[in-house]
């Protein structure tokens, strides 16, 4: 039987693993039952290849209800934590048509992020994808976006606790890593963490290698791509940002 995964267009670089892979028509997500929230989120940014589409932003936050409800994250765990429902898909990025943009508002595409973080910094750097995206050189652009835990720090934990005890953990840090093909055949890579906080500075100073950010979030990124010249690529920060 031909896999799913090898169907969907945002997988054609690789599908990072996951406990439970959630095919959205738009984007794919690999959720963490233990974390409550996804470990990555995929996408082909904006296919269509327009900066915004006539869709408003739907606001239509609701939880995921393919995720077993022991491990699902809810609208009222978000409610007075002094968080946002962080996008890892952003919503701008699908604005073609109303059930594009309302993919965006599962809670299985949130992490809990500081304002400051969410509406700030993070958002130039999402707003600088959606500009890479539109150079003429650029045929697609892949973007793998998610949380990074670091348990050498307190870790802060949002919602209350249901019968299970369970709540769920708020990021040190989110990555978010692209790659792009270009007209000519050959691909770019680009790799970013932040901490969730108020950040200031270029965003170049965030810039990292892809194979720092597989060690700290526990993921393979590109995995289907291969060869000598692409571990070159994981491991080197290109001045092209």
């Amino acid at each position: 039987m031909q896999d799913i995964f090898s169907l969907k267009p945002e997988t054609r670089y690789g599908c990072p693993a996951a406990d439970h892979i959630l095919v959205n028509r738009f984007y794919v997500a690999g959720y963490s039952y233990y974390f409550r929230q996804s470990k990555w989120a995929l996408e082909i940014v904006d296919p269509d290849k327009k900066l915004m589409g006539d869709i408003q932003r739907l606001n239509n936050f609701r939880p995921d209800f393919r995720v077993p409800k022991r491990f699902r994250a809810d609208l009222s765990d978000y409610r007075n934590s002094g968080f946002d429902r962080g996008h890892l898909v952003a919503s701008e990025n699908m604005s073609d048509t109303l059930i594009q943009n309302s993919e965006t508002f599962l809670l299985s595409n949130m992490s809990p992020q500081t304002p400051e973080f969410n509406r700030q910094k993070w958002r130039e750097l999402e707003h600088a994808v959606r500009e890479l995206d539109q150079t003429e050189e650029v045929l697609e652009t892949y973007v793998i976006t998610g949380p990074i835990f670091d348990f050498n720090t307190s870790v802060r934990m949002i919602g209350e606790n249901d019968e299970n005890g369970i709540r769920i953990p708020v990021p040190s840090h989110f990555f978010k890593c692209i790659l792009t093909e270009l007209k000519s055949g050959r691909l770019e890579m680009w790799a970013f963490e932040m901490e969730n906080a108020d950040l200031d500075g270029e965003l170049v100073d965030y810039r990292v290698t892809t194979a720092y950010i597989e060690q700290r979030a526990g993921i393979f990124l590109w995995n289907k791509l291969t060869g000598p010249e692409i571990e070159v690529e994981k491991n080197t920060k290109r001045a092209m940002w």
